[in-house]
């Protein structure tokens, strides 16, 4: 390092966020994650005796992932390199690799290469590591908000350990926070710098697990608040101006979108109204695209009420065309009656089971076709041919019914529509078993 990228480091660390600053240096230091790093657990004794393999961190932004990494940069006598796979490619891991080798050679040390959102590399990318991987000349440490086991190469996910992060505890942020106020030398201590219990208690809340909020919420509240008798204090009016939304863990293209509409079509399903009405709201204050919900319980209300309740079809459809000439934010009443009436409704999954099982059986077993007093007796030498010889037509009998084969030769007495016996189901079910009487 020259002179002036040695200064360029100093300054930067100085000028750096808060959230980069107060990263601690030792495990001693470092916030949550017990399940993976308490004491005595397999990562926290592989890092202490230096003897890291190849991991991937998995979890939400703002819950350690780069503050392990840099922990064990501190600690660690292997060479430690890190790039960033949204502005790294070949070359990057090329050059990484080549000086690995080397080092290897000359001194016998390991290089821990620490990767920054690994998904984000595409498949050549993360292949071109794989040698390096699994001959030992690199440890991985792969950091990643999307599930492993879906964005990241299959051979390098089964010569890592995968260990999940979780959403960080309120306690957990408040100890964060509480420390950054108090650090003279990388926090904010040397501000003088004073927080109510009630703000502490706000900022903890409403950054929702995430530590880079909560911290870049205090910091901006104590370089942007005046000092009073020597003090700068930092009330709740104060953090509320600082947090105005709640943080949420919601990528459109990521897990916890999936997560999510599943959660949402799953409580409308299980009749959970409070629970469904929830989600719809979480996904609407994450900016998520109505549209796509209404069309999520258009599905639900054929697929898990179906005739059940025939109305409740007739109201998501409306509520989907509401979404279309309405829009946010009044759309989201639309969204939600309808909602709420899908997930009130009697359930039943009759619709589904019955084209399901009827398409399986229109792929799998070969038939003579339509019978043939059901064909079109009207085109040219229809009658010639028989078709239409024989139809009895249901409006000419009792009930407007008369039994006659409808299906192929090949599937006479299959059934395909077994009515729950819910809602207006059990109407229908009625009706069809009174006709066969």
């Amino acid at each position: 390092m020259d002179l002036f990228e040695y200064s360029r480091q100093i300054n930067l660390q100085k000028e750096s966020p808060l959230a980069a600053r107060i990263r601690p240096k030792k495990l001693e230091d470092f916030f949550g994650q017990e399940h993976i790093v308490g004491k005595n657990t397999l990562l926290y004794r592989a890092i202490k005796a230096d003897k890291l393999s190849s991991i991937i961190l998995y979890g939400p932004p703002g819950t350690g992932k780069t503050t392990l990494a840099t922990i064990i940069a501190a600690t660690t006598k292997c060479e430690f390199k890190k790039i960033n796979a949204t502005t790294a490619g070949i070359k990057d891991i090329k050059e990484v690799t080549d000086n690995a080798k080397t080092e290897m050679g000359v001194s016998g040390k390991k290089t821990i290469l620490f990767i920054d959102e690994i998904h984000r590399f595409n498949k050549t990318q993360q292949d071109a590591l794989l040698p390096f991987v699994e001959d030992g000349t690199i440890v991985l440490i792969g950091a990643t908000t999307e599930n492993p086991y879906f964005e990241v190469n299959k051979a390098l996910v089964s010569r890592s350990i995968i260990f999940e992060l979780k959403k960080l505890s309120q306690e957990d942020i408040k100890g964060i926070i509480k420390r950054a106020v108090e650090d003279d030398e990388n926090g904010l201590g040397a501000y003088g710098a004073k927080i109510d219990d009630d703000a502490l208690e706000f900022i903890a809340d409403i950054s929702d697990g995430d530590a880079r909020i909560a911290l870049n919420a205090i910091e901006l509240a104590v370089l942007t608040t005046e000092k009073k008798d020597g003090v700068i204090k930092i009330d709740i009016e104060t953090a509320e101006q600082c947090v105005q939304k709640r943080s949420l863990n919601y990528d459109k293209n990521g897990d916890n979108h999936y997560d999510t509409i599943s959660a949402f079509i799953k409580s409308m399903r299980g009749s959970d109204p409070d629970a469904a009405v929830y989600y719809l709201a979480k996904m609407l204050y994450a900016g998520e695209d109505p549209k796509f919900i209404a069309r999520r319980i258009v599905i639900c209300a054929s697929e898990d009420v179906g005739n059940a309740d025939p109305r409740a079809l007739e109201i998501a459809v409306a509520a989907a065309r509401a979404v279309e000439f309405i829009g946010m934010p009044e759309c989201r009443i639309n969204l939600s009656q309808a909602a709420l009436y899908v997930a009130s409704a009697p359930k039943s999954n009759a619709a589904i089971m019955a084209i399901d099982n009827a398409m399986s059986d229109v792929r799998h077993i070969r038939t003579s076709g339509v019978p043939r007093h059901l064909r079109d007796a009207h085109y040219g030498g229809a009658k010639e041919l028989g078709n239409g010889i024989g139809y009895k037509y249901a409006h000419d009998y009792p009930n407007n019914y008369v039994e006659q084969q409808y299906l192929p030769d090949e599937l006479v007495g299959k059934k395909y529509y077994e009515p729950s016996g819910n809602g207006y189901e059990k109407n229908i079910q009625e009706w069809l078993e009174f006709l066969k009487k």
